[in-house]
């Protein structure tokens, strides 16, 4: 039987619960994969600081060099996340005839063809199934189940943090900020949270999944980003109203030979699989021509989670020793018939928009006549009722239009003098 020898180079929380996984199931895999898992080395800057799972003294180092360096050792798992100094160590350890396991979402992100290009020179290997979802299997299934596939879309909840918020916000009318506290509170969101409710740490997950799921290397800056600090209790349940709830989305989606790919709060049908993933939990829906609709499922955060995805790979990676390597980490162009990333002024799909007005007579036909002159088609109307200031929310769904009608014909809209506060614009995703 095999053994194969693991370096671990970070060691909070994640770190702990991978070690704490292989102790407690080091028998089980033995059996069922068969070869054997050794935890050769764990290196950390910290190694006092008591962890939830005891190791021996011997295990732990705080030079890297004793994992990067070490013939010994068949894989590394990197998990001190960002770009700094864990891109080096990645490429390191590719350098030194060693295949990678990561769950570096932002790395990945950031440096994608230059990691990638480097393990194809080296002839290994990088995994990363927990840059994604948690414990969902979506990067295996892109990689591997649905090859013989050409997506033609991928809609994701990808971000536990937010959705939580967004559903507290709809089932317990909680305000965006008692939303986030309590989200703090509970573990679901950091301190700083921008990463999670600006939409970055989605974009991460998109550029990811869109450069593998279409073959065309995607950089953060191709992706369109906004997050949900602007959303409102107004707008979540004037949403309901018209049988649509708000979710943040990564959408990715192939028209002929271009790209769109951004990530935004998005309203779908609350008939929609997607529409019932509710608090931390991270769903993605894929499109393909011959599998037709597939929704991937499951707790998308946590150290047991992403545990069981690293896992995962480092299985994989140790079945597959002395193996040929695959040829997609080579191949990283395989969807060069996608020929441009369309910019978000050029997507076409139907609109929310709030537009809070005076009451007055005539202002709704003022209204109407800007958004028609811009060549909008309006398919639904809701007139609340009055607020403060005799203000009223005229709230309506439009029929297909373009992002850049949609901005010009509200920024009219709101040059208007009874219009006192900024419109809000959500898109509906047409193809859910």
């Amino acid at each position: 039987m095999d053994t194969i020898n693991i370096g671990l180079i970070g060691f909070g929380t994640i770190g702990a619960g991978v070690v704490k996984a292989l102790k407690e199931k080091g028998y089980y895999l033995k059996k069922k994969a068969g070869v054997e898992l050794n935890l050769k080395k764990i290196c950390d800057k910290d190694i006092v600081t008591p962890r939830a799972v005891k190791v021996e003294d011997s295990l732990l180092t705080t030079n890297v060099d004793e994992i990067l360096t070490d013939p010994q050792i068949n894989i590394v798992v990197e998990l001190i996340g960002g770009i700094h100094p864990a891109k080096e160590f990645i490429l390191n350890a590719l350098a030194n005839g060693k295949d990678v396991v990561t769950a570096n979402k932002a790395l990945l992100a950031e440096a994608w063809e230059e990691i990638f290009r480097a393990a194809c020179e080296k002839g290994r290997e990088v995994y990363f199934e927990a840059s994604v979802g948690g414990s969902i299997p979506i990067i295996k299934c892109l990689r591997e189940g649905l090859i013989s596939n050409e997506l033609e879309g991928l809609f994701g909840i990808v971000n536990g943090t937010s959705n939580y918020i967004l559903t507290q916000m709809e089932e317990r009318a909680l305000d965006f900020r008692d939303a986030l506290k309590e989200a703090q509170e509970k573990g679901y969101a950091e301190k700083e949270p921008s990463l999670d409710i600006k939409g970055i740490d989605s974009a991460h997950k998109l550029a990811i999944l869109a450069s593998l799921g279409f073959g065309k290397a995607i950089k953060l800056e191709d992706i369109y980003v906004e997050g949900i600090q602007d959303i409102s209790l107004r707008d979540i349940a004037y949403a309901k109203e018209f049988g649509l709830r708000i979710k943040l989305l990564a959408i990715a989606k192939r028209e002929h030979d271009e790209l769109e790919v951004r990530v935004h709060p998005t309203l779908i049908q609350i008939g929609h699989p997607l529409a019932s993933v509710n608090g931390a939990f991270n769903a993605i829906f894929v499109k393909g021509d011959l599998v037709g609709e597939q929704l991937f499922y499951g707790l998308g955060a946590g150290a047991q989670p992403t545990s069981s995805a690293i896992i995962s790979d480092i299985v994989d990676l140790a079945l597959r020793s002395g193996a040929p390597k695959r040829a997609w980490a080579c191949n990283l162009e395989y969807g060069a018939r996608i020929k441009r990333i369309r910019a978000i002024e050029e997507i076409e799909t139907r609109y929310y928009m709030r537009i809070s007005a005076i009451d007055r007579p005539g202002v709704f036909a003022s209204i109407a006549g800007i958004i028609g002159k811009h060549g909008i088609s309006i398919a639904s109307v809701i007139q609340k009722e009055r607020m403060k200031e005799q203000i009223v929310p005229v709230v309506l769904l439009t029929h297909e239009a373009n992002e850049r009608s949609i901005r010009a014909a509200l920024n009219e809209v709101d040059s208007l003098p009874v219009i006192k506060r900024k419109s809000v614009a959500i898109r509906m995703e047409k193809e859910l």
